[in-house]
């Protein structure tokens, strides 16, 4: 989602700030700019184009300073335009002629009370450019600045209702940034005789590893060679002084090489080998203390689990509650983060509440988080990709996948790491309840060994599965089918194909197909089933045969040993081999391809579709 650089130095850090949103770009975004202090002036250049098409635009205006902010946008108040686009500049009144242009602020997250501040700042004889909620805060640190840029920002921060995290400067105090953050994540870059800010420690790759992850409701002075830090007092009432550690991070640089693949996203679903393989790299049995010191006493004081996760998460979360009942024996719910904090729900101090997030700074699900330990539960485990975000920070326990970079927006080799995270997790709750024993143990880690093979044979059905996705392509609307474990696999097929192909998609248990769904099908809507070899696999060729009687187009991936031949009407791709619990991790991936090779088919953007973003860093 949006992203910011700012720094203060004594060379042109225009390169540098732009590098910088280069490496956000993976977060999904709509428009972009870059904001200097130069000449006595604020200059700035903003486009709707990509962050490439910004570097030159700078160029082409001679923008070039040592202090100055950039920003990535995603749209939340007011369209995809130039004059919504950051940075925003104060344009003071009109019987304050000087005052235009005064202030230069980018803003990531969203002001809730910008409507009643836009009014009041309208009343002060305030004009404004944009439909943003960002270009009050410009307004209301203008209104309020009396030479002092740091005493301006700590002024308006209270009034500000919402999450935010932002970068400020003023054209009458060059060399200095004041950066901020509440509820969006913010790190302060140090560096020898200059200093950065930005959202994501990855944007500052290759500039320094010595970073500062600032805590809710500092505030950050960056000027030439020196930083301050400030907190807001419990009581509200003032800033004090403090220090936060500096610690060597050593981010991976966005700009990973493709290699033979044409997206990001093929890569990556071809990389689940080696990420699950990483991921269970120090695993070595199965025990609580993999999720952090103290977890075995944690987990020995919970009876119950809640998950708070959000979009694919949440589809992960939904394959765990069915492990952790059926292997650990422990009541689960799953919720979907956003919704959670907003309802009466019943607390239970007993609860291990696990979020799931790939990057750490989802938005809702800290919302969540915070919610729940605020009703008392105080047992936290987060599942995610990130070792250095906001949500490892927050929660007591932790295990960090190690899928690596994931720049394609459609989540696929975090899912499946997470989604090994969560079976060892299921596993060690198991064996703390006395439900895992040592042979059980032994065959559970030689499947999760195995696994990463087992990936790899069904990465070999490409060919076939590219050959579905040119009938795919034609169409507008597609449902997916799954039962028991393989239901939220299926709702994931459906929620990729949306995601970058834009096909209108839906998943449903396959028993609920007579419900209501079966109203849809005819021989233009494809239906695409998951059917392993279990339990529910007669059931489920029932549903399949409901289906077929409607002149349904069935697409099914199969296992091998389901006697499910391809006639007219019903085309099988079959899988290498069944694997049991662990069968989930293997049929999302040609779901993954077909999504993907649907997506090229189409012409679509694969990498960044429409609208949507990487990290979800608002509410």
């Amino acid at each position: 989602m949006c992203g910011i650089v700012g720094a203060v130095s004594q060379r042109n850090i225009v390169p540098v700030l732009i590098e910088g949103l280069k490496r956000l770009e993976y977060r999904g975004y709509d428009s972009c700019g870059v904001a200097v202090h130069q000449g006595g002036e604020l200059r700035r250049a903003r486009s709707t184009s990509r962050v490439a098409e910004l570097l030159g635009l700078a160029a082409e205006d001679g923008i070039a300073s040592g202090t100055g902010i950039a920003h990535t946008r995603w749209a939340t108040h007011g369209a995809p335009a130039v004059h919504n686009a950051h940075p925003h500049f104060s344009q003071g009144p009109g019987a304050v002629a000087e005052a235009a242009g005064r202030i230069a602020l980018v803003h990531n997250g969203i002001i809730e009370n910008h409507d009643e501040l836009r009014a009041e700042l309208k009343g002060r004889g305030y004009a404004f450019a944009s439909q943003t909620d960002t270009e009050v805060i410009a307004h209301l640190i203008d209104h309020l600045y009396n030479g002092d840029l740091l005493e301006a920002v700590q002024q308006a921060l209270p009034r500000l209702k919402g999450a935010y995290a932002v970068a400020v400067f003023c054209r009458d105090e060059p060399h200095r940034v004041v950066a901020a953050r509440e509820g969006s994540p913010l790190v302060l870059g140090v560096g020898e005789g200059e200093h950065f800010v930005a959202s994501d420690a990855m944007a500052l790759a290759g500039v320094t590893d010595r970073i500062v992850y600032l805590e809710e409701g500092d505030v950050v002075d960056l000027q030439s060679g020196r930083y301050w830090l400030s907190h807001l007092s419990v009581d509200g009432g003032r800033y004090v002084a403090v220090q936060r550690p500096v610690r060597t991070v050593h981010a991976h640089s966005g700009a990973v090489e493709l290699g033979p693949y044409r997206h990001y996203m093929q890569k990556e679903i071809f990389e689940q080998p080696v990420a699950i393989a990483n991921t269970l790299d120090a695993v070595n049995g199965i025990s609580p203390e993999i999720f952090g010191d103290g977890a075995y006493g944690v987990f020995k004081q919970v009876d119950r689990v809640l998950i708070l996760a959000c979009g694919t998460s949440y589809y992960a979360g939904t394959v765990a509650k069915y492990w952790l009942e059926s292997i650990a024996r422990i009541p689960t719910n799953v919720e979907i983060a956003s919704e959670f904090r907003y309802r009466d729900s019943v607390p239970d101090p007993r609860t291990l509440v696990v979020t799931i997030t790939q990057s750490g700074e989802t938005a809702d699900t800290l919302a969540a988080l915070k919610h729940a330990r605020a009703l008392g539960m105080e047992h936290t485990l987060t599942v995610c990709n990130v070792a250095t975000s906001a949500m490892v920070r927050e929660c007591k326990l932790a295990f960090i996948t190690r899928a690596g970079v994931e720049i394609g927006v459609a989540s696929t080799k975090a899912f499946t790491t997470q989604l090994v995270g969560l079976y060892l997790l299921t596993l060690a709750l198991a064996q703390t309840r006395g439900h895992l024993d040592a042979t059980q143990e032994a065959s559970a880690l030689k499947e999760l060994r195995h696994l990463p093979v087992a990936v790899q044979g069904v990465l070999a059905l490409e060919p076939q599965v590219i050959a579905w996705s040119e009938e795919f392509a034609r169409k507008e609307n597609a449902l997916f089918l799954g039962r028991g474990l393989h239901y939220p696999i299926a709702l994931e097929g459906a929620l990729k194909l949306k995601e970058i192909s834009y096909i209108h998609a839906e998943a449903y248990p396959a028993g609920e197909l007579k419900h209501g769904p079966l109203a849809l099908v005819t021989a233009e809507m494809p239906v695409v089933t998951v059917a392993p070899n279990d339990a529910l696999l007669e059931k489920l060729k029932s549903n399949m045969q409901e289906v077929r009687a409607r002149g349904g187009q069935l697409y099914v991936f199969a296992d091998s040993d389901t006697r499910i031949e391809s006639e007219p009407g019903l085309h099988v791709i079959r899988m290498p081999e069944h694997y049991g619990a662990l069968s989930a991790i293997l049929h999302v991936v040609p779901l993954q391809m077909l999504a993907y090779h649907t997506a090229c088919a189409r012409g679509t953007d694969v990498d960044k579709p429409r609208n949507l973003a990487k990290s979800v860093t608002v509410e």
